[in-house]
């Protein structure tokens, strides 16, 4: 029995040094063909279909934000603050995500920041219930700091906002959200009137500071009022 061993592990050995270190079979196998991609599983189908498939009305866009179990949303504790305003209206506003005295009030840019905001729109004939406002993130995360990840899937899903929303111009405030949106490589002005590419086309749109960021730098106002007033001249023949 023991020779019987030996000699099988002498035979193992005389393989490996030819340089066999895997079972073969009797046929010859082409180690170069092209490896044939496995089909997708029902469930990878669903996840693909989700993200491929968007909603195509405003309504249920708004629906699927809220309720959407992917978004990034549902990773985080706290109220949602839905977008709010009409479709097809004057101006929709953008900004990056809810600040927590906006969580307690239920809406977006509330205390002293939604003050000087009101005043903004009034310096350019506009209110609140005339314009469609809404946020990059509805909720907001833990120390108001969002992934790369996150801050991409909130991009590409406010193309499809704004192409569903229809509005004429579109206002961006702050820094993170003209970043996620409307980067610039410097050959045009910040606060000037550019093109912002969505889903469905092209809207005139501006970015400008946040109003949280005036509260504290009352010098940056003069640029901000630059960029209202391209919003105005839009409007002119």
């Amino acid at each position: 029995m023991q020779d019987d061993a030996a000699t099988a592990d002498a035979y193992l050995a005389w393989w490996r040094l030819a340089g066999v270190d895997s079972a073969i079979g009797e046929s010859p196998v082409n180690w170069l063909r092209p490896v044939a991609a496995r089909p997708a599983t029902p469930m990878a189908a669903t996840i693909t279909a989700s993200i491929v498939e968007k909603p195509r009305t405003l309504e249920s866009f708004l629906e699927w934000l809220a309720h959407d179990p992917a978004q990034p949303e549902r990773r985080w504790t706290g109220a949602q603050i839905a977008p709010s305003g009409p479709a097809q209206a004057t101006l929709m506003v953008v900004t990056d995500l809810p600040d927590p005295f906006d969580i307690g009030e239920g809406r977006l840019l509330a205390d002293r920041a939604g003050l000087l905001f009101d005043a903004m729109l009034r310096a350019i004939g506009l209110h609140r219930d005339a314009i469609h406002l809404a946020s990059l993130f509805t909720a907001r995360p833990p120390g108001g700091m969002v992934e790369a990840a996150d801050l991409v899937h909130a991009a590409d899903r406010m193309r499809t906002h704004v192409a569903l929303a229809q509005p004429r111009r579109l206002l961006l405030l702050g820094d993170r959200t003209i970043r996620a949106l409307m980067p610039t490589d410097g050959a045009a002005s910040p606060d000037s009137l550019r093109q912002f590419n969505h889903d469905g086309g092209i809207v005139p749109a501006v970015a400008t500071f946040h109003p949280r960021l005036l509260l504290t730098q009352p010098a940056a106002k003069a640029e901000c009022w630059r960029a209202l007033q391209s919003l105005i001249e839009e409007t002119r023949p």
